[in-house]
């Protein structure tokens, strides 16, 4: 058992361990959203988009999690006034802004000269140097993004699965679905300290995923896909300090391939019990 307490010795590593905890929790709430309404792609987009706002904000020296609020819930809202206002399709109109407001972010780098950002820390980022008060910041995102969905969880729920239905029954919808964006706002900011925009949408996409393919209901695909990334992300921390991989690599690896074993093995919709069904019925 030595080997599972020797990493703990470390006062970065018992950080790292803290934030992979919470992002666990947190990407699987939201994730689990994501992926019921086949939105995956727009956690791609707003990860990107916030890059102009980060610009912004560091270049009026204000926090930087605002700029990358502000940007992406801009993003966001641009893609579904494209869609709303136009024939293009929501894939073309997500391409669109992500390429736009990346472009944007790179430009205002150089004209606002804050090259001081650290693109390589943004894009890849690194667990390894969390700080106590990102952990709590991250925390309290945790928190309250738990809590609003646990309150609100039965017209979330109805949303999620038939929007023109809870339109016409009388629910906020416009207002669902700001608060749905702020909230993967808010994940993408909390992780790509730890992960970097690039990998983010690992963590928001693949523990959801799994466990989409091994259970039914919304509350249980949170709570399973809580339980993958947690056990993600601590299993990526053990094999990037044993291994010396890097830690955001090593927890999107372990993710995929507890994808693949769902996949392969699900016992409702495996490829596995596929074959075998196919068999045994020629």
């Amino acid at each position: 058992m030595d080997w599972l307490l020797e990493p703990l010795q470390f006062e970065f590593m018992r950080n790292a361990f803290g934030m992979a905890i919470l992002l666990g929790i947190l990407c699987a709430i939201v994730g689990s959203y994501l992926v019921v309404e086949q939105m995956s792609l727009m956690a791609n987009v707003i990860s990107h988009a916030i890059l102009p706002g980060l610009s912004i904000a560091f270049f009026l020296g204000i926090n930087l999690s605002i700029g990358a609020l502000i940007a992406g819930v801009l993003s966001a809202f641009t893609v579904a006034w494209i869609r709303q206002n136009s024939p293009i399709s929501v894939d073309a109109a997500m391409g669109l802004v992500l390429s736009s407001f990346l472009a944007l972010g790179v430009m205002l780098i150089e004209l606002l000269r804050t090259n001081r950002i650290d693109l390589n820390q943004l894009l890849f980022g690194d667990i390894l140097s969390v700080q106590s008060q990102h952990i709590v910041q991250t925390f309290f995102i945790t928190l309250a993004i738990a809590i609003i969905v646990i309150i609100f969880y039965q017209p979330l729920l109805y949303y999620t699965f038939d929007p023109l239905g809870a339109k016409a029954s009388g629910l906020p919808v416009n207002w669902i679905y700001f608060g749905f964006i702020t909230a993967v706002t808010l994940t993408i900011i909390a992780s790509m300290q730890s992960v970097g925009v690039l990998l983010v949408i690992a963590l928001l996409v693949g523990p959801a995923s799994t466990a989409y393919l091994l259970v039914k209901e919304l509350h249980w695909m949170m709570v399973g896909a809580g339980v993958l990334g947690v056990f993600s992300s601590i299993a990526g921390m053990y094999l990037s300090y044993y291994l010396d991989l890097p830690s955001g690599p090593a927890i999107v690896l372990v993710i995929f391939a507890l994808f693949w074993v769902a996949f392969l093995f699900s016992p409702r919709q495996g490829l596995w019990r596929k074959i075998k069904a196919l068999i045994k019925h020629q």
